[in-house]
This record gives structure tokens, C-alpha cells and sequence, in this order.
């Protein structure tokens, strides 16, 4: 394995230049669904790379339940500082998927609050109407059966405070753009960025990206709904002038409050329609970025499947038969 089993672990730097470029030169559905392949692969790689040097850090351990022959020095010498990095590994490994289990449970918390909270609203409508004079719109993702509790389908809430800010073509782009959250399934794509989060510290600027994507994403989608591009700049300017924070973080919301995003969002929909291609222009600054974010992730799993190998024939020769 050598230091290559390191390589994980670093090479999520790569795909900074993309994170900031793809928002200017890619359509955000393209860019929303790379960075989280990117996240999600880069995620996967680190988590495997810390298992392994806590394979080999475990086994340096006294009293560890693993085969003797697994602390044998050419076991050893298959990490550099192997006492060391492996016992790193472990308080690494432990802290990510506490990090991971935390945002799972949160993210269920929320949506059951929220769903409980809309409970008390009349079934099947749509968007649900809080009776709060604060201004703000989210969009609710559905909830899967389980036992004793029914499947709950995605649902849109709007404050009526939210509702009497908006003339009625400026709701009609609310409503679109809570719509495409909801269809879009972006819950998902923002959810699997923070758990990349989670597990590799140098993932999370995609979370933002990835966020903000999200919201772009939703834009288009309502431009094209309402077919008005210049009424929905408007309807998210003015809803993010008057916007309070939702009740329930880390739901998608139409305009939050904090300042940077929304003058971006609007200053894209008062441009031209984004690109639909894939891949930006090779010879590029954005084309470049996706080429060294791509060949980086590569590179990740290659050398996450490398070590994986490696380690496997080495504690395969060490153990007796």
C-alpha cells in the first residue's frame, strides 16, 4: 500500500476549482448531479482508506480480538508509521460516522417534526397554508412506510404571511419552484453532500455548491414553469427581501434571508437559459477544473481498490493457514 493508501484522504482538494466554476459555466442540473457524484465517490473512497489504516492500526493494539499474525512487521510495513496512522484512523473513523449517524437521525427528526406539524393542517392540501404571519416557503420531502405509520407524500408550506407579500404570478413561481425540489428529489442530492461532509472535512465546500445548485436548479425549473424568467427574478428577490428563516433548518426554503445567494440567483435568471451540456469546453478554466476533479476521483478509487488489494494479500500471507 505504501503512502497511495493515503491519497484518499487528500485528493478531495481537487475538486475545489469545479465547485466554483461549474455554477458559472453549467447548467445547474449537470452541475447539482456532479458535484454529488464527485462528494459521493470521494466520500466512499476516504471511509475505505481510514478502514483499512484502522485494519492495520487495530492490529498493533494488545489485547485486540484480530489474529497474531496480523501485527507481524511486514504487516506493519505496509503503512508508513503504522502505529501511528492507524490509531489516528480510528479516532477519525469514529468521529466520521458518529458525524454521519447525527445527520441521518436529524435529517429523520426534521421531516417528522415538519410532517407532524402539517398533520394538523386538512389532508391532501396543496401547498399547506401555516396560519404565521412570518414569511417564509419550504418544501417538505415524503417520507417511506413503516410499521404502524403510513407513507407520507412530499408537501409544499407556505406562510400566509409569505402568501399576502406575493402578488398572484409571483406564487405561481413560488409554487413552481417548491414543486421542483420535490420532483427533482434535490433533498437527496443535499443530504449525500453532507454525509461526504462527514466523513472527509475537505468535501465540504460541495456542500454549499451543492446547496446552492439545488436552488438554481429550482429557479430554471420555475422560469420554464411560469414561462417568465424576469417574474421569477422578481417573485425570489422580493420574497428573500421579506423572507424570515423556516421553523425547520435544513429544508429546502424559496428565498432564506443570507445575504450572497440570491443576488446570484437572480442575476442568473435575469441572464440567458444555462447551457444543457454535460461537460464544459475542454480548453477552459471550467473544463480543466471537471478534468482534474474527474481524474482526481479516479485516481481516489484507484488507489482505495490498490490498497484494498494489497492489504487483503498481505494479511492473507501472514495468517497461517
Amino acid at each position: 500500500m505504501g503512502v497511495f493508501v493515503f491519497l484518499p484522504l487528500v485528493l478531495p482538494l481537487c475538486t475545489l476549482p469545479i465547485a466554483r466554476l461549474a455554477e458559472q459555466h453549467l447548467h445547474p442540473r449537470v452541475t447539482t448531479r456532479l458535484l454529488t457524484l464527485l462528494a459521493a465517490v470521494l466520500g466512499l473512497c476516504s471511509t475505505l482508506c481510514l478502514g483499512l489504516l484502522v485494519v492495520v492500526g487495530t492490529a498493533q493494539l494488545p489485547g485486540n480480538p484480530l489474529p497474531d499474525s496480523w501485527s507481524d512487521p511486514e504487516v506493519r510495513s505496509a503503512v508508513p508509521h503504522a502505529e501511528i496512522a492507524g490509531t489516528a484512523a480510528i479516532l477519525a473513523l469514529a468521529a466520521a460516522l458518529t458525524a454521519v449517524g447525527s445527520t441521518l437521525r436529524r435529517d429523520r427528526r426534521i421531516r417528522a417534526r415538519t410532517h407532524g406539524a402539517l398533520d394538523v393542517l386538512p389532508a391532501g392540501a396543496d401547498p399547506a397554508v401555516l396560519p404565521d404571519d412570518d414569511p417564509y416557503a419550504y418544501a417538505v420531502p415524503g417520507t417511506p412506510a413503516r410499521p404502524g405509520r403510513p407513507a407520507r407524500p412530499g408537501r409544499i408550506a407556505v406562510s400566509r404571511g409569505m402568501l399576502r407579500s406575493l402578488d398572484g404570478d409571483e406564487r405561481r413561481a413560488l409554487f413552481a419552484h417548491e414543486r421542483a425540489h420535490l420532483h427533482c428529489r434535490h433533498h437527496r442530492y443535499l443530504l449525500a453532500v453532507r454525509l461526504a461532509g462527514c466523513v472527509n472535512p475537505l468535501l465540504l465546500p460541495l456542500r454549499s455548491a451543492v446547496a446552492f445548485s439545488t436552488e438554481r436548479w429550482a429557479d430554471e425549473e420555475a422560469a420554464r414553469a411560469v414561462g417568465d424568467r424576469r417574474l421569477t427574478a422578481r417573485a425570489v428577490g422580493k420574497a428573500a427581501l421579506i423572507a424570515r428563516p423556516a421553523p425547520y433548518p435544513g429544508l429546502a426554503q424559496f428565498a432564506a434571508p443570507e445575504p450572497g445567494p440570491v443576488p446570484r440567483r437572480v442575476a442568473a435568471l435575469l441572464g440567458p437559459v444555462p447551457s444543457a451540456r454535460s461537460w464544459p469546453p475542454a480548453l477552459t478554466p471550467a473544463g480543466l477544473a471537471a478534468l482534474v476533479a474527474a481524474a482526481g476521483t479516479a485516481a481516489s478509487a484507484l488507489s482505495s481498490l490498490n490498497a484494498a488489494v494489497a492489504l487483503f494479500l498481505v494479511l492473507k500471507a501472514a495468517t497461517p493457514l
